[in-house]
């Protein structure tokens, strides 16, 4: 896949999807900047690039406060001259799963902080960079949750719903400005999220599994090889597009 020497940042790449994502970048020589809350998880990530021969480095934000996201932004460019892509994957669940009338205001408002906002702040300040360099790429991680109902789970899915119609608002928009913005829509896949389901609710495994028609969780690696092909050259005329990989569960 055509990303050599692309500027890359990937939020939330301390583990699962994230982490795959930035591995996969850099097996492609692209340049990655591995973002995240927790420093420490950062690092190992960068360092596990860094001993198989690729170029990256740490910014850790929080995507849900604005100012930290427009350093991470700064910082980039400054060390970098440019950013060409972005990767809108730092999410999280709710603590507690429950139906609407008695979802908690925090799991709305932490979940919405980070999903929602902490994305069309990153999308908002991408674009701007993007904008003054003349182009770029955004892939945006949405969900098979916000395709189709997901039940208990209002914020989560409220969340990746917003997600799939800022990532089609915006490829609208900057069509004709050489940027691309796209997003990928991954079903059960085998992630921190999932794990804390199932800590929750072992007897989950099989009933997920028996919805899937493989048969099987998605793994990150898979989710990644989506979002580099969708930052790379090889699809210079998508945009405003949503790839699901959920082993057939939509169907």
């Amino acid at each position: 896949m055509q990303v050599k020497d692309k500027i890359v940042i990937v939020t939330g790449a301390g583990s699962g999807i994230g982490a795959a994502t930035a591995k996969h970048f850099a097996k492609h020589q692209a340049k990655v900047v591995v973002s995240d809350i927790k420093k420490e998880k950062a690092q190992k990530i960068v360092d596990d690039i860094k001993a198989n021969g690729g170029e990256s480095v740490v910014i850790t934000a929080n995507v849900a406060k604005f100012d930290e996201v427009e350093q991470l932004i700064i910082k980039t460019v400054e060390q970098f001259g440019r950013l060409d892509v972005i990767v809108n994957n730092a999410g999280i669940g709710p603590k507690n799963m429950a139906k609407t009338g008695e979802y908690t205001l925090e799991d709305w408002d932490s979940v919405i902080a980070v999903n929602q906002t902490g994305v069309f702040y990153c999308m908002k300040l991408a674009l701007q960079q993007m904008m003054k360099q003349g182009g770029g790429n955004i892939v945006n991680i949405a969900s098979l949750a916000g395709l189709k109902a997901s039940l208990n789970n209002l914020s989560y899915s409220a969340s990746k719903f917003a997600v799939v119609g800022m990532t089609k608002s915006a490829a609208l928009e900057y069509a004709t400005k050489n940027i691309r913005i796209n997003a990928v829509c991954p079903g059960y896949t085998e992630s921190a999220l999932l794990d804390k389901l199932l800590s929750v609710r072992p007897d989950m495994d099989q009933m997920l599994k028996s919805v899937i028609p493989m048969k099987r969780y998605g793994l990150a690696e898979e989710i990644a090889e989506a979002v580099v092909w969708l930052a790379s050259e090889n699809t210079k005329f998508i945009t405003g597009q949503t790839i699901t990989l959920d082993g057939g569960t939509s169907l």
